[in-house]
């Protein structure tokens, strides 16, 4: 059987630097934070806020508006500015004047706050990298920068244009890339790939430091892997795969749709559950589903709030990450491999390199990215042999427990105060 090979994982994989809390104290500083993003629906914006307001730091945070307005989080010590423009997706020209708009107005507010009262910290988050000219007025006064790097802007833009690694685009957002490194103080990106990238073409690997997107604990709790009984001995009881996430072409939700097709005279009872919010990647994955008549076991069931996803991954009995291989999905590391580890389900994750630099043979199902026959047949194996997804979800919890965000908390936090020291 696939899913039970031989381990690799090294010891590097599972070191964790102890911090005493005592240490990581931030009281009385001020923080500016920008993002292209929605507050507090984007999560590792969130945590970050988290973990500066919980160590004593006040943040004013600039941020995207939004369409429905979403509950905050009560705190005296956040103030939120929200910019009157709203992310969608689109060409190139489209993102270029969505992020100069954004850059132009937050410039403008943080720099008029920093005049009222100097900042000791400015954190932002990319994409795009060029937002660190938001923060270029009070550096000046004297404030430490942040840059926050989510993806690798290259890489992401080859991915969803199609783009040639040499183009003049992408030449372009390399130095771009290197500019906005260059007027920081400390990089922070989000696992052990994206720092090789980093250091490799935009600065040396000292200045960065990895804080994994591992999920907030208070809203993913840690409970332990429950033994299965495989589906053909569950007396017709709906053996449930779940996708949740962006619906985008690269996260390969079509794939999964795909995969379920081929091995669907095999799974009899299996169903294929989808949470996020609606694209038009997913209408035309939907008609596909009808197209192949599998909307009886293909169910689309809208987006779901962090705290709410947890009750459906508990539903579930198996996580799917179906990314199609590319120049990003090859280097990421999904949050949603530790969203679900968490609540103690196996996971089928594409065989990349963002991935291996942690889990190994025993504690994920791999497929071949790209693969639908590959994803297929792993999806067969787990389903007849639930009787060993127990075990696998321990093996990834193993990897889970090395890295969840109270330690990633620590680790940014040190960050943070060895540059304000």
């Amino acid at each position: 059987m696939e899913i039970a090979q031989e381990s690799r994982l090294t010891g590097a994989h599972l070191s964790v630097i102890p911090q005493k809390k005592d240490a990581l104290r931030l009281e009385g500083k001020r923080v500016a934070m920008v993002m292209y993003s929605t507050y507090p629906d984007d999560p590792r914006p969130r945590r970050s806020i988290d973990a500066l307001t919980g160590a004593g730091a006040k943040v004013d945070l600039v941020c995207l508006g939004q369409s429905k307005p979403s509950k905050e989080p009560a705190s005296d010590a956040i103030r939120v500015l929200r910019v009157p423009i709203q992310h969608r997706r689109g060409g190139k020209l489209g993102y270029l004047f969505q992020y100069g708009a954004f850059l132009l107005v937050s410039t403008l507010v943080v720099a008029w706050r920093t005049l009222g009262r100097r900042y000791d910290l400015v954190y932002v988050h990319n994409m795009p990298d060029i937002l660190v000219m938001s923060g270029l007025v009070p550096k000046l006064f004297g404030a430490k920068m942040v840059l926050d790097q989510h993806d690798p802007m290259p890489e992401l833009m080859t991915t969803i244009f199609g783009l040639d690694n040499e183009s003049s685009t992408v030449r372009f957002i390399r130095s771009m890339e290197k500019w906005s490194i260059g007027r920081t103080n400390l990089v922070v990106t989000v696992n052990l790939a994206c720092r090789r990238i980093f250091s490799s073409r935009s600065c040396k690997a000292e200045k960065i430091i990895v804080v994994m997107n591992a999920p907030d604990s208070k809203i993913f709790p840690f409970r332990a892997a429950k033994d299965q009984v495989s589906a053909g001995q569950s007396n017709g009881k709906p053996f449930v795969f779940m996708y949740h996430g962006s619906l985008v072409e690269r996260n390969g939700l079509d794939l999964a749709v795909e995969a379920l097709a081929l091995a669907r005279e095999k799974m009899p009872t299996a169903e294929l559950r989808v949470f996020g919010p609606s694209t038009p990647f997913l209408e035309r994955v939907m008609e596909t589903v009808r197209g192949k008549g599998l909307e009886d076991i293909v169910h689309y069931l809208g987006p779901r709030r962090l705290e709410d996803l947890v009750h459906e991954i508990e539903a579930c009995d198996v996580g799917v990450i179906p990314n199609q291989r590319n120049p990003f999905t090859d280097i990421n590391t999904p949050t949603r491999i530790f969203e679900y580890l968490a609540i103690g389900k196996p996971v089928i994750a594409p065989n990349t390199l963002g991935i291996r630099d942690y889990f190994d043979d025993q504690s994920l199902v791999y497929f071949e990215p790209g693969d639908a026959q590959s994803l297929a047949r792993q999806m067969e194996n787990v389903y007849s042999h639930g009787d060993q997804l127990a075990e696998i979800a321990c093996k990834g919890q193993q990897i889970y427990l090395a890295h969840t965000w109270e330690q990633e908390r620590n680790t940014l936090l040190t960050g943070v105060q060895r540059i304000l020291d």
